[in-house]
């Protein structure tokens, strides 16, 4: 069993180091970091953890700020050629327990997918205020009834795919690149045809760092739900 944490990062030198020790003692995995020229140094530190992980930490150095769903493409694409079974999709600002690996590795030998959900039984957003509980039960409430999905937690990005699942989608018609990239991942797989499973997750706001989550992205999530119920349709 290979499986692989890819980690999108764009300033998050005050996390990754401990990160990565987090992820590598809590299953037997190894971590791709897929950094955006972070002006803070966070590229040149992974290089750093990568030359110290023995081989378990690699980087992938792409020019400038290029977004969410781009990053974790290449980071498919990347795992997929060198023969990974799992693909984790993880923040790098803590927010998603490395400690979880273990039970999302357990999951998926009965799934394609498994995505880490807070709206169910078990699920918690302990830090987060009504306002932020709301935009986000709602998004994913928003989400599942325009494209009749069953899941509970659409937004989220804590996710497992195993092999069959990426290479059952195509990757090249990705277009959401902010946070519609969680939404749209798990759609192209249903229609797919992949078992998809939930497992509860306990949510935590970052402590170092900035959130990467702006207006534009919302809007750019609610746009794409309309395309991808158009293109049900089609």
């Amino acid at each position: 069993m290979r499986a692989l944490v890819i980690t999108p990062t764009y300033n998050e030198y005050a996390n990754l180091a401990r990160l990565a020790s987090a992820v590598l003692r809590a299953a037997p995995v190894d971590l791709l970091v897929v950094d955006d020229d972070s002006p803070d140094g966070t590229g040149r530190l992974a290089d750093s953890l990568a030359r110290e992980s023995g081989g378990r930490v690699h980087v992938i150095h792409r020019p400038g700020k290029q977004g969410l769903g781009t990053a974790y493409v290449a980071g498919f694409r990347w795992g997929l050629e060198r023969r990974y079974e799992f693909f984790f999709e993880m923040d790098g600002d803590f927010s998603h327990a490395p400690d979880d690996l273990p039970r999302f590795l357990a999951a998926a030998a009965g799934a394609d997918v498994v995505l880490g959900s807070r709206y169910v039984p078990g699920g918690a957003t302990p830090d987060w205020p009504w306002s932020r509980r709301l935009l986000s039960r709602g998004g994913s409430l928003y989400a599942r009834t325009l494209l009749g999905l069953p899941f509970r937690d659409l937004t989220g990005g804590f996710k497992c795919f195993t092999r069959r699942a990426l290479e059952g989608i195509q990757l090249d018609g990705i277009r959401a690149n902010g946070y519609g990239f969680q939404i749209e991942m798990t759609w192209r797989c249903h229609r797919a045809g992949m078992r998809i499973r939930e497992i509860p997750i306990t949510f935590r706001d970052r402590v170092e760092g900035q959130s990467k989550m702006s207006g534009q992205i919302v809007r750019e999530a609610m746009a794409m739900v309309w395309r991808l119920r158009a293109e049900a349709r089609a």
